[in-house]
């Protein structure tokens, strides 16, 4: 990447400085209004909960996978409890509506954005670990992921079983998705089904029992899951030639996805391939100059080749988009 080119990303990055900020008090008061705690009881009679918010009158959204099983469900809201009467649902994509008569809460408001950005901060209401009030925890959009007309959403704000169903909002508390699944291990991915899917399947048929007709798209075998959901494990586990393997396909596939490309540049640097990796990681941040995970590799590279003039450029990249990633090239904000 030409020098030119990196001062230009700069003064668009910079121009546009990202700080993840906390949603304000009366905001999170006002939305937790919009928040219900979902209970279930089992074919074997066995109890479950997860969480669900109100999307229109008497309709509450949560993860279909929050019902899998139940023969009975109901909500609790301010401390009344509430029992639908019927239900939609798209089982692929992990949304179900549940309908209510006469439910006393407000519905929060989707957002009518259609462009989603990296690094802009995002947060999430709901019931991690069944607490018994709701829970905020924020973060960034770190990824997103093309898949059936819309884009799954990655985030560094991350949630725990119980937290299923809880929406994701924007910072100006507008509904942007829902906390779904993660990848696993301890270091695992927070995903969120985009609000489009929630939107579509508001307006599905109806139904008065909770029967499950598919697996969610995530919960396929691994060799049918997305691309991106294959490039997790052995990205984790440092499998690189494996890593090189998924990724050169998922660029096979979708040649103008820029996560595709940074997973293979990503093999290609750990595999020693910089010559091939340096430009794919510029590709990437050519279509996406808040690609924080493409700086930051460019940022190693340079510093590896002692390029001071890139190396500084690519941190005070990274200083404007998330200060936290400098830690990983052990410095101070410059």
């Amino acid at each position: 990447m030409k020098t030119y080119a990196l001062h230009a990303m700069l003064l668009l990055i910079g121009c546009s400085q990202i700080a993840l900020a906390d949603p304000s008090p009366e905001l999170v008061y006002n939305l937790k209004g919009t928040i219900v705690k979902i209970h279930t009881v089992t074919n074997t009679g066995g109890h479950g909960s997860g969480s669900g918010f109100v999307v229109a009158e008497n309709l509450v959204a949560t993860n279909c996978h929050v019902l899998t099983n139940a023969i009975g469900a109901n909500i609790t809201a301010r401390g009344e409890t509430y029992t639908p009467v019927g239900v939609r649902s798209d089982w692929k994509h992990d949304v179900c509506i549940l309908r209510f008569e006469y439910l006393p809460l407000k519905p929060a408001t989707f957002s009518d954005s259609k462009n989603l950005t990296y690094e802009t901060s995002a947060f999430s209401v709901g019931f991690p670990g069944g607490a018994a009030k709701p829970l905020t925890t924020i973060g960034k959009i770190k990824a997103l992921y093309a898949i059936d007309d819309s884009y799954v959403i990655r985030t560094s704000a991350s949630f725990q079983m119980g937290a299923s169903g809880s929406p994701l909002f924007d910072d100006q508390g507008k509904i942007i998705g829902m906390n779904t699944f993660k990848s696993p291990g301890a270091h695992g991915y927070f995903y969120n089904i985009p609000a489009k899917w929630i939107k579509a399947a508001m307006s599905m048929p109806e139904t008065d029992k909770i029967t499950k007709t598919d697996s969610p798209f995530w919960d396929a075998p691994l060799e049918q899951r997305p691309y991106w959901m294959q490039v997790v494990l052995p990205m984790q586990a440092g499998k690189w030639q494996d890593l090189l393997v998924v990724a050169s396909a998922w660029v096979k596939h979708a040649p103008n996805d820029p996560e595709a490309t940074y997973y293979l540049a990503l093999a290609q640097q750990n595999l020693g391939e910089v010559q091939n990796a340096k430009p794919n990681f510029q590709k990437v941040l050519a279509a996406n100059p808040h690609h924080t995970s493409s700086i930051l590799a460019l940022a190693r590279i340079a510093r590896e080749q002692d390029n001071q003039a890139e190396f500084k450029d690519f941190s005070r990249m990274l200083s404007a988009l998330d200060g936290d990633a400098l830690e990983l090239l052990n410095l101070p904000n410059p």
